[in-house]
């Protein structure tokens, strides 16, 4: 049967359900250029606006793995994946990767650059000097028997069609939809051939899910996927109201994920990152500490050798920015609540994350933290500092972080983790 991209368009846009024909086409044809970004762009808005059900998400998360090749991983250890919806401060992957092989996993973490507010794994790491983010299946496969972890970007021949949307979402405000999250996260960690996948769903004003119920439902939507793709998938929501840590950006984040490598770092990045070591290595079978793994050091050493296989210099000093703005409390008093969003949006304007997909990052661009909320603050005591390369994004930062912070009584105690979904079935 012939289509067309008009055709497919206006079916959603007439909040039509989309045969398994239709799909299976317009993922090819727009893998192969037939389809235009701008007709892309019309129909991620139409699925944005109009949805999709369970079975069109699963056959389009189907039709990006058959886009490409999947991996046969040829490890002597465990496979398991890791993957986080999105979120500020958001650094767990750096952390947890070579902690989980340090614990005796291999963790082939194929991860991505920053998604609106959000930032991404690869921008942070390249921060790092001389490391590289593309990697071969043949370099994959070997840093893997020899490291156990590997953070890279996917392969050229590994879900090509997410990579063109995932790129497209990003700049035509259609990151925040279910179907296409959904879809993009499991195609590439199926076609990725790991064993068991964790993810972290993220909830609150710097996640894509700003509500329990919303972060649930694409959660269960995961799971779902990946039971019916045969990979083992459990998933914890997480809070991001607040943002995580206290670095916002990316050599800041690499800084402060090597803290707690090194056995500092702030307590909620310590405990997320445990907590989410605990359930992948419990997914992969092995019986381990990730806490004693973590203390002992071995994680760090894992660390150092992950970022040296992939061309990197762990102990080199990081990018340092050319401008610094620090921003005081206006007033003495309990730091009540800090939006995680407004700090993300800041950061982004600073230079750590990209208006529109082809635009560099700046290494040294981000936000640093000096209270959380339940703090105590003085009167010109500094709140946070921004850092960056092009001075004049201070002004655009600012105005984001107008009402970003507000002092008043003590906020709540609020768990980290809200919730689990164990895997299906």
């Amino acid at each position: 049967m012939s289509h067309t991209a008009v055709d497919v368009i206006r079916a959603k846009r007439d909040r039509g359900v989309l045969s398994d024909d239709q799909i299976d086409w317009v993922v090819d044809a727009y893998t192969r250029g037939v389809v235009a970004e701008e007709q892309m762009s019309a129909l991620a808005m139409a699925i944005f606006l109009n949805g999709m059900t369970s079975a069109e998400t699963a056959r389009w998360t189907r039709a990006m793995v058959r886009s490409g090749t999947v991996l046969s991983l040829d490890v002597d250890r465990p496979t398991v994946d890791k993957h986080s919806t999105g979120g500020v401060g958001d650094k767990i992957t750096l952390p947890l990767a070579p902690l989980v092989a340090a614990c005796g996993a291999a963790v082939p973490q194929l991860s991505g650059r920053g998604l609106g507010h959000t930032g991404g794994t690869l921008d942070k790491l390249e921060s790092v000097p001389g490391w590289r983010a593309q990697l071969s299946v043949d370099e994959i496969q070997a840093q893997l028997r020899s490291v156990g972890a590997v953070i890279c970007a996917a392969t050229e021949g590994l879900a090509p069609a997410d990579r063109k949307l995932y790129a497209l979402r990003d700049v035509t405000s259609t990151v925040e939809s279910i179907p296409l999250i959904a879809s993009s996260i499991m195609s590439k960690k199926i076609a990725e051939g790991a064993q068991s996948l964790v993810l972290d769903v993220k909830v609150g004003s710097g996640a894509f899910m700003k509500d329990l119920p919303s972060a649930t439902a694409l959660a269960e939507a995961l799971v779902a996927i990946g039971s019916a793709s045969g990979v083992a998938v459990s998933a914890l929501l997480t809070d991001m109201s607040t943002p995580l840590g206290f670095a916002v950006g990316n050599a800041v984040e690499v800084a402060e994920s090597v803290e707690v490598l090194r056995g500092g770092g702030p307590a909620d990045v310590v405990a997320l990152t445990v907590a989410l070591a605990e359930e992948m290595v419990a997914s992969a079978g092995i019986s381990a500490d990730p806490a004693r793994v973590l203390a002992s050091g071995e994680a760090y050493e894992t660390w150092a050798r992950m970022i040296r296989a992939q061309g990197g210099d762990p102990e080199a000093p990081l990018p340092a920015p050319t401008h610094r703005h620090l921003i005081t409390a206006p007033e003495s008093g309990v730091l009540a609540s800090l939006d995680a969003y407004a700090v993300g949006v800041a950061a982004w304007r600073l230079g750590a994350g990209r208006a529109r997909k082809e635009d560099p990052v700046q290494a040294a661009a981000g936000i640093v933290l000096h209270a959380k909320p339940g703090t105590y603050v003085s009167a010109g005591d500094p709140l946070m500092e921004l850092h960056t390369d092009t001075p004049d994004a201070i002004p655009s930062a600012l105005t984001a972080l107008t009402s970003a912070y507000e002092f008043g009584p003590p906020p709540p105690g609020s768990p980290l983790i809200l919730g689990k979904i164990p895997p299906a079935g």
